[in-house]
């Protein structure tokens, strides 16, 4: 028996029979993130189905050979023509032949750039765009923007400075000296490519501007601010006489177009300081929002805040979903957006108005000194969260005395079961959905043969701790607290293995091993080449514990810099002293939403924990970093999972159908694609996330005499 991919024209007859207008987007197409041009994360090729699947096999494997102890490759790759493009740990540029994973071409950036050694963050894609024999591979590498022929690897010397664009550059400010890299990759609408950026959480952050870069020039095409400037709309949701230096509010997510309107749809999230917003009194337009914006001018068009005056650091978290489905009757074009709070905000496309209704809420008010929270929050009536919304007394975790009774001890002082309760200054919070979410930067996948969206997640629950910044009177310890407290601690132990312990580095490092290390990064530390050469040397000080004291002085009357009055004591998951989660299970999830209704279809545990097996405590899922992608075969596939596997389940139903261990934890979304008559399935295995790096793209096909008999 031959597999064939069935007819574009036939495979939506039937979903489409009542379609006042047919969509013309390619299905089979994987040339952008997210898949289609639509961003759904759905192929519409058969040949792999729920009849065979179990049968896949690995067709070809490519190893990058530049993992490091703790790096990460967070890509989906891209397919153009039969070339497969991606990046590598160490952000190397490649092509491969789709079909063997034979390399034809890779480009190591910092060949141009200069600094081999230098932070550039993580990287979850690039972006292709042609015109006529002009074709052209776009990526990110730290605070750069660089272009490539895509069929040579060759820098294209004609784009910016000689093939690179610095993203530090033309923001509408005075400052260029920023930690910027941008992990996601841009969209590309006609000749532009629209851009965002990732970075840093402290109140020394960029204004997370939204910019379209002219694709051939690389010049700066049109600009959006996300946080307005004085005459624009929104500048009154901000405290005029620090909104100057508010940054953040940025896109790090991605953005989907949709081509045949010409909108672009941005994603954006929280403005800094996360947890404390004493400087930024108001709702903070257009942190935390959905922007619709004209792709060609970068006006906007409409736009929805889903938290007001966040300190939750509730950003949003993946790009949104371009779908079309069925209510009362009619079809509708909508923009579907999942967040870390566990809810799916869906609108129509061209009105923005919401396709079921959202309630303001009345939440629970800060008590934080300096602190003025929303009086309510925006919630959503449906679609039907896709994780439960509140941590409370009945989901301590409990599968052993001892386990249940050492959450029970770190819980004693804290405000649970509240999803909105903002930082206490006295009392930890619980933050469910913790930090990671709910929905991840993986996005979701929809099918829209079946008008359903698949979305996995996290279900566990994160501490928040508040403290004064013991500062205004420890320089050292302010300015630790600022660049590194959220992510070591305030108490520099950190959250071995993903955040190593800075105590003790008098033992490993000297004040110049140390200075260079702040300098040019490493792993998922970033530099700190941004900050002036007085801050770190004050901070290198403190951290080998030469000014323990730190300098007296007041802080804010020797400078114009910002130092919030609150510090959040470090990124904390609420977890046993074994480091099991401290809620009940399951801990990862997987859910079918029709979006038709907005009711859940099926939802199923994602993921396992090997040693909990054993133990007799199965279907616990385990925390998840990475996408669905649906097929028109039948198949949902999704890795994701720490446990380092790689599952395709039956999109129906949600058995089980196949799955298969990876070289490493396939943090990631797979890319799925034809060539030669044969269907692949590919997936990064980079691990990081507490599990062991990798360096390896594993393809996996049928075996060839179930293609050709």
């Amino acid at each position: 028996m031959t597999f064939k991919k069935i007819p574009i024209a036939f495979a939506w007859l039937l979903a489409f029979a009542c379609s006042e207008k047919a969509p013309d987007i390619d299905y089979t197409n994987w040339s952008h993130y997210g898949g289609p041009e639509d961003g759904s994360r759905y192929s519409a090729l058969t040949q792999i189905n729920t009849g065979n699947v179990a049968q896949l096999e690995v067709a070809w494997t490519y190893r990058t050979g530049d993992a490091t102890e703790r790096s990460q490759i967070q890509c989906q790759p891209i397919v153009v023509d039969g070339l497969l493009y991606a990046t590598t740990p160490k952000l190397n540029v490649f092509a491969l032949d789709a079909a063997s994973g034979e390399e034809i071409w890779r480009f190591d950036p910092f060949q141009v750039l200069g600094g081999e050694n230098s932070w550039a963050g993580t990287n979850r894609g690039v972006s292709y765009w042609e015109e006529g024999k002009d074709k052209r591979i776009l990526f990110t590498a730290g605070h750069w923007l660089l272009a490539v022929n895509a069929l040579t690897g060759e820098p294209i010397t004609s784009f910016g400075d000689q093939g690179k664009v610095d993203l530090r550059k033309d923001l509408d400010t005075d400052l260029e000296e920023f930690l910027i890299v941008s992990n996601a990759p841009g969209v590309i609408f006609e000749d532009k490519l629209i851009l965002g950026m990732r970075l840093s959480e402290g109140l020394d952050a960029a204004p997370g501007h939204i910019r379209a870069f002219n694709v051939k020039t690389g010049k700066r095409e049109w600009i959006f601010h996300t946080i307005p400037q004085a005459g624009e709309a929104g500048y009154e949701t901000w405290d005029p006489k620090y909104i100057h230096q508010m940054g953040a509010a940025n896109n790090w997510a991605g953005m989907t177009v949709d081509q045949d309107r010409g909108i672009v749809f941005v994603p954006t999230g929280s403005a800094t300081y996360d947890f404390w917003g004493g400087y930024r009194t108001g709702d903070n337009l257009y942190a935390n929002s959905l922007l619709a914006l004209d792709a060609r001018t970068g006006k906007r068009i409409w736009h929805f805040q889903a938290v007001h005056h966040d300190v939750w650091d509730r950003d949003f978290p993946a790009n949104p979903n371009l779908i079309r489905i069925q209510k009362d009757g009619k079809w509708i074009d909508a923009v579907a957006q999942i967040s870390k709070q566990g809810y799916t905000y869906v609108f129509d496309r061209e009105t923005s108005n919401p396709i079921w209704p959202i309630k303001e809420t009345t939440v629970t008010q800060s008590v934080m000194p300096g602190e003025i929270s929303s009086k309510t929050q925006p919630i959503p009536s449906l679609p039907e969260p896709f994780m439960n919304m509140a941590f409370e007394e009945k989901d301590i975790l409990n599968l052993t005395p001892a386990w249940e009774n050492d959450i029970r001890n770190q819980l004693s002082n804290a405000i649970i079961g509240d999803t909105w309760a903002p930082p206490h200054p006295e009392k930890p919070i619980v933050l469910f959905p913790g930090m990671d979410g709910g929905a991840e930067w993986g996005g979701a996948s929809f099918d829209p043969e079946t008008q359903t969206m698949y979305i996995n997640a996290n279900q566990i629950p994160w501490l928040i701790e508040m403290t004064p910044n013991a500062s205004f009177g420890n320089v050292g310890l302010s300015i630790y607290s600022n660049y590194c407290g959220n992510c070591h601690g305030l108490d520099r132990k950190g959250n071995p293995p993903a955040l190593p312990s800075l105590l003790g580095l008098k033992e490993k490092y000297s004040a110049d091993s140390l200075n260079q290390l702040l300098q040019k990064g490493r792993g998922a530390m970033p530099a700190f080449s941004h900050i002036s050469a007085e801050e770190r040397g004050i901070l290198i000080d403190y951290l080998l514990g030469k000014a323990d004291t730190g300098d007296k002085k007041e802080l804010e009357t020797e400078s114009s810099k910002l130092y919030p009055r609150y510090y959040m004591k470090g990124y904390q998951r609420l977890t046993t002293k074994e480091g099991i989660y401290g809620s009940n299970p399951p801990w990862g999830l997987l859910t079918a939403i029709d979006m038709n209704t907005g009711l859940k279809k099926w939802q199923i545990p994602l993921g396992t924990i090997d040693s909990l097996k054993s133990k007799g405590f199965e279907n616990t899922g385990i925390e998840n970093y990475g996408g669905p992608v649906a097929t028109a075969g039948g198949v949902l596939f999704i890795a994701a999972t720490k446990d380092e596997k790689i599952r395709a389940f039956n999109k129906v139903t949600g058995e089980l159908l196949w799955e298969a261990k990876l070289p490493a934890a396939g943090h990631a979304t797979p890319a799925v694609y034809e060539k030669n008559g044969k269907q692949f399935l590919v997936i990064a295995c980079g691990g990081g996330k507490g599990t062991p790096s990798g360096d390896a793209y594993v393809a996996f096909a049928l075996p060839d005499h179930l293609i050709h008999p």
